[in-house]
């Protein structure tokens, strides 16, 4: 074999070819085709054509602090088929925050979780499993194995700092498993900055856990409001689920 064609052999093994499998579920940035939504106070979503990834529409998720509030905080989105134990999907969405976004490492604010209904009997009714948030501008997420009534979380550290006004867009890979064979990988802009493999990635359940996006300003509640921005918009586009990467990449489907 020549050199030319030992060099190509060789990219053929380095570089991934773009293989489409199956898209499980899509969304252009629209409020139909979803299987609901939920708004709590204050909260807004509305579909909006003046900020988009691509496609001509984005949903703009809103959340405003209100100090005679008791409740959470949430503004989402949801797909009912995000995951079950045993599965292994792609998940992509394209996303951005308001130019002004104020950074306190004190605050979080969700962006996108994996959520099961467990029922009012249970010792957590609706208890989340992976969640990507932002910790001031820093990029975190996790996952959570063990039982519904004592489970563990990992949280990881994703090395980015969200810049805000600017599209981004994630993809992450998820082996669920409540044993360790199951893997978890997020990219960022295209670039992998968690993998995690041989890891606990889910709930001991066969519960099936819906996919949310939009804007739940967790803190607020938990922890109270810090700070001097109580109104927070963040933006969402080309959400997918599948098979394989291209089917979730916003710039691939």
């Amino acid at each position: 074999m020549g050199l030319r064609h030992l060099l190509t052999a060789a990219l053929a093994v380095v570089t991934p070819a773009i293989v489409h499998g199956a898209q499980i579920f899509s969304n252009h940035g629209t409020l139909s085709g979803w299987d609901g939504q939920q708004t709590e106070n204050k909260g807004k979503i509305s579909q909006v054509t003046n900020i988009f990834y691509e496609g001509g529409t984005a949903l703009k998720f809103e959340q405003t602090y209100d100090s005679s509030y008791s409740g959470r905080y949430h503004a989402e989105v949801r797909t009912l088929n995000g995951y079950a134990r045993g599965e292994t999907r792609f998940y992509g969405f394209a996303f951005r925050l308001q130019g002004d976004w104020q950074s306190s490492p004190a605050q979080s604010y969700n962006l996108a979780q994996f959520i099961g209904n467990f029922g009012s009997g249970s010792c957590d009714e609706w208890s989340p499993t992976t969640m990507v948030w932002v910790n001031g501008n820093r990029l975190m997420t996790r996952v959570k194995s063990g039982t519904l009534c004592s489970p563990s979380t990992s949280p990881f550290d994703t090395g980015i700092n969200v810049t805000p006004g600017t599209w981004h867009k994630i993809v992450m890979q998820v082996k669920w498993r409540s044993d360790n064979t199951g893997y978890f990988k997020l990219w960022y802009d295209g670039a992998k900055v968690v993998e995690q493999r041989d890891i606990k990635t889910t709930l001991d359940t066969d519960v099936r856990f819906q996919f949310r996006v939009g804007l739940y300003a967790n803190s607020w509640y938990d922890s109270g409001y810090q700070g001097s921005q109580p109104f927070r918009q963040v933006w969402f586009d080309e959400i997918a689920i599948g098979d394989t990467f291209a089917d979730a990449d916003p710039d691939q489907w």
